[in-house]
């Protein structure tokens, strides 16, 4: 079991997972958390985050919530990707932030600030959770310098608390 803290865990309302489920609905293009789970929510040393029946599938980074990378495997979203070379990907599964060369593919409707979920080229699996600097369209650009800042990946503590 690795070292992450959970404190203040509580069980969220029905009208809260359905306002929940519908904004993240929204965000990925799936659905996610059906009317029967059990959500709860509970704070951590680095963000907030969501168990879906004692797994945890969700975080809130700044207010904003989305899914982990367990989350992303087990709901796959439609939205919210960026496609990294397969050059990237061990520096990426290692927490180094995603840079515009590694980019091969993005979704154009990504903001500035928007989390977004990074995947590799060859295999389309999920790498890691990102805050985006750049637009949509500016992220296929390929421009140098940062363009997602990594938030949670494939190996961090996060990941381990779920094995």
């Amino acid at each position: 079991m690795a070292d992450i803290r959970i404190r203040k865990r509580k069980r969220m309302r029905s009208k809260e997972i359905k306002a929940l489920s519908s904004e993240l609905e929204e965000m990925l293009g799936v659905p996610v958390f059906a009317e029967d789970d059990t959500v709860d929510i509970a704070e951590s040393s680095d963000f907030d985050l969501l168990f879906v029946d004692n797994d945890i599938l969700g975080l809130i980074v700044e207010g904003k919530p989305f899914l982990t990378i367990r989350g992303i495997i087990k709901y796959r979203p439609a939205k919210r990707y960026v496609t990294v070379d397969m050059g990237a990907v061990p520096f990426i599964t290692n927490g180094a932030d995603c840079m515009g060369p590694g980019i091969v593919e993005a979704d154009p409707s990504i903001s500035v600030g928007d989390l977004v979920w990074i995947r590799d080229e060859k295999n389309k699996v999920p790498l890691a959770i990102g805050i985006s600097e750049r637009a949509g369209e500016e992220l296929i650009r390929k421009s140098p310098g940062k363009a997602i800042r990594n938030v949670h990946n494939v190996g961090d503590k996060l990941w381990k608390t779920g094995e």
